[in-house]
């Protein structure tokens, strides 16, 4: 019996179990005995044949257990990683995460984990894949971002990194060892007097900016500066208007370094021309 005549079987053999059940209203049953009827007819199929078909429910229910109890050992091997990870171990870490991968090829963070132990061992380019493994997975894990940056710079690819850390930082703007790894990517660009590309895209995302355009366009005060600052851009074209213009344009800058210092900062060091405002050791 062919394997063609098998898979027919096992669907009519399905479909006749439905037909036993109390679930399909009239029309609906009338549509399956059609289905069933075609079925054995197009496949030539004999009561012998039939017999010889699949339990196509039994079959989805094995392999629906069979994946439960895959991530759930691919979770305790990552738990067991993690603890020669903490020994130091990082080999047998890395040995217990690939076993997890294996497992549930579909947990970013087991890749993002991999990609440590590779960092430990010194195998930089392959902590690279994993962490782009697993932000293919999960484009918004903060965790395996920081974890490229750290292998990025390892290489001396820095740039890379500064964009790495970046977004690192945007999306856990708590973590602190992530703003310290973007500050030093940015002063090993300075040093080699290169300037990494200006995030628009993260800056526009970022929640502190947001909150605070949110705060300075509620504040009626603001708004009559903002509103001023639009009029005086039209009526520019004098000595005066363009006065007007930078002094509107100043009370706004302060505005915003009164609000939030430490975004001002942030963004002063995506624009600024590497060297300037900073205390930067000579390039090498």
């Amino acid at each position: 019996m062919s394997e063609v005549k098998i898979v027919a079987a096992s669907i009519v053999n399905f479909l006749k179990q439905q037909l036993e059940g109390a679930e399909l209203n009239n029309d609906s049953r009338e549509s399956v005995e059609v289905a069933v009827q075609c079925i054995e007819t197009a496949f030539e199929l004999s009561p012998e044949e039939l017999s010889q078909g699949i339990d196509l429910l039994q079959l989805v229910r094995q392999q629906s257990g069979n994946a439960n109890a895959n991530r759930v050992e691919a979770e305790r091997l990552k738990n067991e990683g993690n603890e020669f990870m903490k020994a130091e171990k990082y080999r047998e870490a890395y040995d217990k995460y690939t076993k997890a991968i294996e497992l549930d090829p579909h947990n970013a963070v087991y890749f993002s984990n991999r990609a440590a132990s590779h960092f430990k061992l010194g195998e930089h380019e392959l902590a690279i894949a994993d962490c782009t493994a697993a932000l293919a997975l999960q484009p918004n894990y903060g965790k395996a971002h920081g974890r490229l940056g750290l292998a990025l710079t390892a290489l001396d690819r820095h740039r890379e990194a500064q964009a790495a850390f970046a977004r690192a930082a945007q999306l856990d703007p708590d973590n602190e060892s992530y703003k310290e790894n973007l500050r030093l990517a940015e002063e090993k660009l300075a040093q080699r007097g290169e300037r990494g590309p200006i995030d628009l895209g993260g800056l526009l995302q970022n929640p502190a900016l947001l909150n605070m355009a949110t705060e300075m366009l509620s504040d009626p005060n603001m708004q009559n500066l903002i509103s001023g600052l639009m009029n005086n851009t039209q009526a520019a074209s004098g000595a005066g208007g363009m006065n007007a213009l930078l002094e509107a344009g100043q009370a706004l800058a302060q505005h915003m370094q009164a609000a939030n210092p430490d975004l001002v900062e942030q963004l002063r060091r995506q624009v600024r021309p590497p060297g300037q405002g900073d205390n930067q050791p000579p390039s090498q």
